[in-house]
């Protein structure tokens, strides 16, 4: 009987858990956590598994977990181990692991190392940047130059931080200076100031604009299995308002493309993943053993083009594809860790899928007063609804009380022929997700729905027109500024 161990307990974490609960090998499954996650727990238990409580991020403590449990090999959820050099460690005492190695997940933990390898071997859908190590130099360049923005840490840092700034108006320039200069700042000596593993620490890219994907692949370095797009909503209000999150809920379907996407459009997004996965071959001599997801936005400039990377599922959009993936999780982790994914197909149905999540007042911007609240989820009801639930940032306690941990508690899946009617089935569930206490909780009612589905299809529509008239006229790759007193300024990408 095969034994994994998987580290991370979130939504994603818990999703992947469903995926090896359903497996025909009927793997025995063991979870290492820094909080007791139910729904983790409770598969464990059904699989005749165990889980470990301690820092997910130390890898003393997953070895020995995993050395504990005699496991076959890992499976790492979230990004952080992977910085930490989680896989590394495992593989370092003959655990096989499903995971990016540090040198792989740089392409997720440093942005500026990510644009360079880009740049250096000319992948398409790269932007121009600036990384500055200085706070004092990153200050002097918003203030010497007028250009619309986007502003970011250097680092991943939760999805925390990121200002784009348009710079349009003459008239407020010097307004703009300032707003950019003071983002640099928060920037820097806030987001920054707990990471001390990446030189670089502000990163400015040119700003773009257009609808926002996700495409998430697994690969063994060799092999890109890409699955279906999937578009998540980071904005904590409707109508894509409010602060960024996590991800407040996403969609996919039907099928392998979104309504905004054509298969063309799929196309150039996969063989942007391959030649960056086939880069860091040839930058590191290392092949990447795990998940690969290209954070997109279709733009006008290049078409697809990438805004980041993730160095593993997205959360939420694991949870979109993973409960329908036709195929077996053992069987496409064996095959990674073997540098034979090409001996595996993968297909899905022909379905839409919607997830909403449900986060406790206080997220994300407060995390300490969405913490400590107690939690019923009325599973058999969702269930009955014909959605399934996956627990995120909860806490099982030895009284198996569930209380929340501070972010987004649980998320809601369903799947119908359209992303509206998902959305529907979705929505008469988030009810059944509740804090005891009478904390109040909140989600976005509007993602999948018709309003917002038809702003997304307008938006890429004009986008597609303009990129479209760029590559009729061998545009793409390029940009043109106009300089008073030097004319014309071709750029090649």
């Amino acid at each position: 009987m095969v034994k994994v161990l998987l580290i991370g307990d979130a939504s994603r974490e818990h999703a992947i858990a469903d995926a090896f609960a359903r497996s025909i090998h009927e793997p025995k499954l063991y979870a290492a956590m820094s909080r007791r996650n139910p729904g983790i727990t409770k598969l464990c238990k059904r699989t005749g598994g165990d889980v470990a409580i301690g820092n997910i991020d130390d890898p003393n403590f997953v070895v020995k977990a995993a050395l504990d449990f005699h496991v076959d090999f890992a499976f790492v959820g979230p990004e952080e181990p992977l910085f930490h050099g989680i896989p590394d460690a495992l593989e370092e005492t003959g655990v096989p692991c499903v995971g990016a190695r540090r040198s792989m997940a740089l392409v997720e933990m440093s942005k500026a190392f990510m644009r360079r390898l880009m740049w250096k071997y000319k992948v398409p859908g790269r932007l121009r940047f600036k990384a500055f190590k200085s706070l004092e130099d990153a200050v002097a360049y918003v203030n010497e130059y007028a250009e619309s923005v986007a502003i970011k840490p250097a680092r991943q840092a939760g999805g925390k931080g990121v200002k784009v700034i348009a710079d349009l108006q003459v008239y407020l320039s010097k307004e703009k200076r300032e707003v950019k200069a003071e983002h640099v700042k928060t920037v820097y000596e806030k987001h920054m100031a707990v990471y001390d593993d990446i030189d670089d620490k502000v990163l400015i890219e040119e700003k773009v604009e257009g609808p926002e994907y996700t495409l998430q692949a697994f690969t063994d370095g060799r092999t890109v299995l890409p699955l279906p797009a999937v578009q998540d909503n980071k904005n904590a209000y409707e109508m894509d308002i409010g602060p960024e999150t996590g991800g407040m809920g996403s969609i996919a379907g039907p099928g392998w493309l979104l309504p905004f996407l054509t298969e063309e459009e799929y196309k150039q997004s996969v063989e942007i993943i391959q030649s960056v996965v086939e880069a860091l071959w040839k930058e590191t001599g290392v092949r990447y053993k795990g998940v690969i997801s290209g954070q997109m936005m279709l733009t006008a400039l290049w078409g697809p083009t990438i805004i980041e990377f993730y160095s593993r599922f997205g959360d939420p959009e694991a949870c979109n594809v993973l409960p329908y993936i036709e195929a077996d999780i053992v069987e496409i982790s064996e095959a990674i860790i073997d540098e034979r994914l090409n001996t595996i197909k993968i297909s899905f149905p022909n379905i839409a899928t919607v997830v909403k999540a449900v986060a406790p007042k206080g997220y994300p911007d407060h995390r300490d007063l969405a913490r400590g609240h107690p939690v019923f989820i009325d599973e058999e009801a969702i269930r009955r609804r014909g959605c399934k639930v996956y627990y995120g940032s909860l806490d099982e306690r030895s009284d198996e009380t569930i209380v929340t941990a501070g972010s987004r508690i649980a998320e809601i899946v369903a799947a119908a022929p359209t992303i509206p009617e998902a959305s529907e089935i979705a929505e008469s569930c988030v009810q059944y997700v509740r804090l005891l206490d009478g904390w109040g909780v909140f989600h976005r009612s509007d993602i999948g729905s018709e309003v917002l589905l038809k702003k997304r299809i307008e938006q890429a529509q004009l986008i597609r027109e303009i990129y479209h008239y760029r590559l009729s006229r061998r545009l793409i790759g390029k940009a043109i500024d106009w300089i008073p007193g030097r004319g014309k300024i071709e750029y090649e990408f």
